[in-house]
């Protein structure tokens, strides 16, 4: 049995990425750049209206100005600004020559239709300057982001229709047990839903990989074995889910040594989710998570989606957040890391939920974080800070 900071290692050392692939812009919204983003010229590219008013010299701000023109957004000056002269311009528009602010319109009053004159005593510049924002050559954005919809505007913004991403992992999902029927069917006497298939399979789809179901495999030996082996040839990750404790069929762990896997790991000193495998075949890697929904979601969280991220070639890593208890927590036993279900009150205290074991899924659904507490820690006072992690 190792330590999770240990298994955490062990899994992130092991997690190499997959290749890379172009895809159209509107295609990369959550996927992890395989490229730096680099301007292809200045922003904005020339000194524009911040406003809409009109651009004059601020040495004349508070003389009569002529109107000579008017300047659209998109369109180019055709006069510079003189002594006493000014250009209504747009917001966004082209600065003229000549000018070095710009009184917005709601403070002039019009003298006639081609004179002006400032109502207050002093005006902003009201400029945006030329490569203020960016200059040309700057890198924007760096290889390893995941991208997000403001990521994509700036993209754009310098000339990308389309860029190198990393790869999606094809992840393998399989169910072991033979109590277990799809929610379509009605439990017989001793059966149960299987919840956690897809549950996972909605982890994986919200990581950003691949996933694949392989549907329930019944608790024998040559199904396990044909089901692993199929798995294995076909994705670059498989993740199992039962089979890995002390049961009389729980032989998923022998199995894949059978199917030469190398495991690393197959207990971890952690609460919910001890029984957990992990191993590297020279085809794929392989995670076999306990078949409670809870140690299962819980053990993809903090181990399996950190080595999705690296795979995918995420150089994001998990935020610190650290927020107050809102009340006492006490328990019994401290010999594991205890991961602890709970959500986030209007006083952004954390509250850990009602939590009656690993097979208690409901408590996941009130939960909005998962905090852990480290060996040896009996017990938290209200108001200690505790390491959050959203889910």
């Amino acid at each position: 049995m190792i330590l999770f900071e240990e298994a955490l290692k062990t899994v992130l050392e092991k997690a190499k990425v997959i290749g890379t692939e172009k895809v159209k812009l509107l295609d990369s919204l959550n996927r992890t750049l395989a490229q730096d983003i680099i301007a292809d010229m200045d922003m904005p590219p020339f000194d524009k209206s911040a406003v809409d008013g009109y651009a004059c010299k601020i040495s004349d701000i508070h003389n009569i100005l002529e109107v000579i023109e008017t300047i659209q957004a998109g369109s180019v000056p055709k006069n510079n600004i003189i002594q006493n002269q000014c250009s209504k311009i747009m917001t966004g528009a082209m600065l003229p020559v000549g000018a070095d602010c710009v009184l917005m319109v709601e403070h002039t009053k019009e003298i006639d239709s081609n004179h002006i004159r400032f109502t207050l005593e002093k005006t902003g510049i009201n400029v945006a300057y030329k490569a203020e924002d960016i200059k040309k050559d700057a890198i924007l954005l760096k290889e390893g982001l995941n991208i997000q919809p403001q990521h994509i505007a700036l993209i754009a913004s310098v000339g990308y229709p389309e860029l190198f991403v990393y790869k999606q992992p094809k992840v393998a999902i399989l169910t072991t047990g033979s109590e277990l029927v799809e929610p379509d069917s009605i439990p017989a006497l001793g059966q149960i839903r299987n919840s956690n298939a897809w549950q996972l399979y909605s982890q994986v789809q919200k990581t950003n990989a691949i996933p694949v179901y392989f549907g329930i495999i019944e608790d024998t030996e040559e199904k396990t074995d044909l089901a692993i082996k199929k798995a294995i040839s076909e994705n670059d990750v498989v993740i199992l889910t039962g089979g890995v404790s002390m049961g009389d069929f729980d032989f998923v762990p022998k199995i894949l040594k059978q199917n030469n896997v190398d495991l690393l790991f197959e207990k971890i000193k952690i609460r919910p989710g001890k029984p957990t495998v992990f191993g590297i075949h020279e085809n794929a890697f392989v995670f076999g998570l306990p078949g409670n929904p809870v140690s299962s979601f819980v053990l993809f969280e903090i181990l399996v989606k950190p080595f999705l991220q690296k795979m995918m070639g995420s150089t994001q890593s998990q935020k610190n957040i650290f927020l107050p208890l809102a009340t006492d927590f006490k328990r019994a036993k401290a010999e594991v890391m205890l991961w602890v279900p709970s959500k986030v009150n209007n006083n952004s205290e954390v509250v850990p939920v009602e939590f009656h074991g690993s097979a208690h899924v409901s408590s996941i659904c009130e939960a909005d974080v998962i905090f852990p507490i480290g060996i040896g820690v009996f017990e938290l006072k209200k108001g200690d800070l505790v390491n959050v992690r959203q889910i």
